[in-house]
């Protein structure tokens, strides 16, 4: 699942780049400062400091202009503020960059910490979640933050002094930046628009409410019966959460051969009632009734009851998201929506660019060969939800009821499994320094839904670990899920204390800490103390790989395409909306997938979460897949502990130059697709 502290990192600094509105329909204001007195002000300042100061001069005196506001001043107190605020000599422009760093790390670290706080009702276990619950969770405590940072110039300051290079520059110019330089630069992505509180806090409600939607979405799975009537799930306490919970169980099937079968097939037309929005909403997050997916009828104590399909809600999250987010635009004019802000703001990843990778992939001759592969393992025709077939990793021969003993009586509660992350790093390489090092740094919680890492933004606070586990103790799935979570949290600690400026800390985007929680996930049986002999193991956790990009591209484009719709329809509604995303599902389901599986029209891809509570979020997941096999092959005859710390450490370059630095070689599908080659022909043989 995704990394919290991301989502709400790029909320804080986009509130350091807003401005005040008086109304809600007010214009945006322009700059007042005339371009002579920029150029004045330029020419002013070269003639003080020199010729060798130009380019900051110019760059930093056109960021002041183009920000400042007649509530900023007049016309001669920028100048003032120019004149008197740009610093050359280099002792005084570091200890600038210093302060401004400190000042920083505070206000994101416990704006963070303060979020963490308000959110616990909504994601800790804490009893029925209340109208109070929703609005502390909803309000952003920073929203107004960047109204006084600008009113007191401290953005101002930072805007004069540390240039913004634009994606294209930072390619062209980063390789032969030092690691000084590339903090300086990151600095000055700090303050670059400014958009107003009351959409911030509007944004912040829409997405937090969506969050709140997704993590109360369980299926009671006792309650539901196949099309012939039975019940194919015993355990009444068994309630998985939509979609990952659906989705793992459907995995963990493939090792119950013929049941897992019939059991999966309730799982896939449950997941249809969730897409299409005919689920009952009664059904939901309810085992008072008993329901047939597959006819749609529920019934009470042995007597039918008449359902109420779910009204739109699930679309009508992202409606409200949309909305919000494209009223942002006008004030981003150097990219002017959320698609090309996610893309080539965030990931620092053109959509384009990304778009044509997942394509390449989906398309290839290689995942149709694997999907031939899985046929004959499974002996018979693939279906839909054999996008998420997980036959290819090592615990897929082992019984789920085995596995589930191991980790309940190991992992009992959330102080266990705590108390027990030195021994899990130690099993990985880590020195029981190193370990203990780590685990001060991160505090393990009770999750309400399947669980999320939440890391620090400050060094003085922890990195959360939040994950679901059960009064009888932790299941399996639920901690293959808590390893990928606490794959996070590594990164969060090691990107944040193993980085040596704060502008610098973290990692380029969500797809470089996705790739490290997939390495960690991958290594759960290795923990648990399975060895794995299989001398076939390489090839099969390479077509793994494969697979799984295949499926999470396919949701990816999905994600992509709907938003594009949505540009194109603004004014949609959440009937709309569902018919649109069904629409697209089912389009790249039949050129990319129907091939394979010989089935068209299939909405599967329409399922995942994320589409509902994170925006344009999915494309990190499978961007993620493709460093996760590239770290993998760097880690081949290496220290596993040292290489992660070393690659970590290098904090936020862009993406590709992070990629080159750490692992000898950029963003690509080419290593993927030509191991998979090698690896599809030697379980041929």
């Amino acid at each position: 699942m995704k990394k919290v502290s991301l989502l709400l990192t790029a909320l804080i600094l986009l509130t350091m780049t807003q401005c005040s509105q008086n109304g809600k329909n007010a214009r945006i204001e322009k700059s007042p400062i005339p371009e002579q007195t920029v150029q004045n002000v330029i020419s002013n300042l070269k003639n003080t400091y020199g010729q060798e100061q130009s380019f900051r001069i110019e760059r930093g005196v056109k960021q002041v202009a183009n920000l400042w506001r007649a509530s900023d001043g007049t016309t001669q107190d920028f100048e003032n503020f120019c004149k008197s605020q740009f610093v050359a000599n280099d002792a005084d422009l570091d200890q600038l960059f210093n302060k401004l760093s400190y000042g920083s790390e505070m206000l994101n670290g416990y704006f963070i910490l303060l979020s963490k706080e308000l959110m616990r009702p909504l994601h800790l276990d804490w009893g029925p979640i209340t109208p109070i619950d929703e609005l502390f969770g909803a309000y952003n405590a920073s929203a107004h933050l960047s109204e006084d940072l600008f009113a007191n110039k401290i953005a101002f300051i930072t805007a004069l002094n540390f240039p913004y290079y634009s994606l294209k520059e930072k390619t062209a110019e980063g390789e032969k930046w030092s690691r000084k330089q590339w903090a300086y630069a990151r600095m000055g992505d700090m303050f670059t628009t400014r958009v107003p509180a009351k959409l911030i806090q509007d944004y912040s409600t829409a997405n937090t409410n969506a969050e709140t939607y997704i993590s109360q979405y369980y299926i009671y799975m006792s309650k539901l019966e196949n099309e012939k009537g039975e019940k194919l799930f015993t355990d009444s306490t068994l309630a998985l959460i939509s979609h990952w919970g659906l989705r793992d169980e459907l995995k963990a099937q493939y090792a119950e051969k013929e049941e897992g079968l019939e059991r999966q097939k309730v799982i896939y037309e449950v997941m249809k009632r969730i897409i299409d929005q005919s689920i009952p909403e009664q059904v939901i997050n309810s085992n008072q009734y008993t329901w047939n997916p597959f006819s749609n009828a529920i019934s009470k104590d042995g007597k039918d009851v008449a359902g109420i399909p779910e009204p739109n809600t699930r679309y009508q999250q992202i409606v409200n998201q949309f909305k919000v987010l494209k009223s942002i635009d006008e004030y981003t004019p150097n990219m002017p929506s959320f698609i090309q802000r996610k893309f080539e703001g965030e990931y620092e990843l053109p959509v384009d660019e990304v778009e044509q990778l997942f394509i390449t992939l989906v398309s290839s001759k290689e995942v149709r060969e694997c999907g031939k592969l899985i046929s004959k393992r499974l002996g018979r025709e693939l279906q839909p939800f054999d996008i998420w077939y997980d036959g290819f990793k090592a615990r897929s021969g082992i019984s789920e009821k085995k596995l589930d003993a191991i980790t309940t009586k190991r992992f009992p509660n959330t102080q266990a499994f705590e108390k027990e992350i030195p021994s899990i790093l130690t099993s990985l390489g880590w020195t029981m320094e190193k370990a203990k090092f780590i685990q001060e740094r991160v505090k393990v919680e009770g999750s309400r839904g399947a669980g999320h890492a939440w890391g620090a933004e400050m060094h003085k606070d922890v990195a959360l670990l939040r994950t679901h586990i059960p009064a009888t103790g932790m299941m399996y799935k639920g901690f293959n899920i808590a390893m990928h979570e606490f794959g996070h949290n590594v990164e969060q600690t090691i990107s944040l204390h193993d980085v040596d400026y704060y502008t610098m800390h973290g990692v380029p985007n969500t797809a470089f800490t996705e790739a490290l929680a997939f390495v960690f996930q991958k290594r759960d049986l290795q923990v648990l103390g399975i060895k794995e002999t299989n001398p076939e193991k390489e090839s099969m956790e390479t077509l793994d790989n494969l697979w799984s990009c295949y499926e999470i591209m396919g949701v990816s484009l999905v994600d992509i395409n709907l938003w594009k719709w949505l540009y194109a329809h603004p004014e949609a509604n959440a009937q709309e909306v569902k018919e649109a995303t069904i629409s697209i599902a089912k389009k790249i389901w039949n050129d990319y997938f129907a091939d394979v599986f010989g089935s068209t029209d299939e909405p599967i891809l329409a399922i995942y979460s994320h589409m509902i509570n994170d925006p344009l979020y999915l494309s990190a997941y499978p961007i993620g897949s493709l460093i996760e096999f590239q770290l993998e092959k760097d880690f081949k005859g290496k220290s596993f502990a040292n290489e992660v710390e070393r690659i970590y450490s290098q904090g936020r370059l862009i993406p590709q130059l992070w990629l080159k630095e750490g692992v000898g070689q950029t963003l690509s599908v080419e290593p993927i697709l030509e191991a998979s080659d090698e690896a599809l022909e030697k379980l041929s043989k």
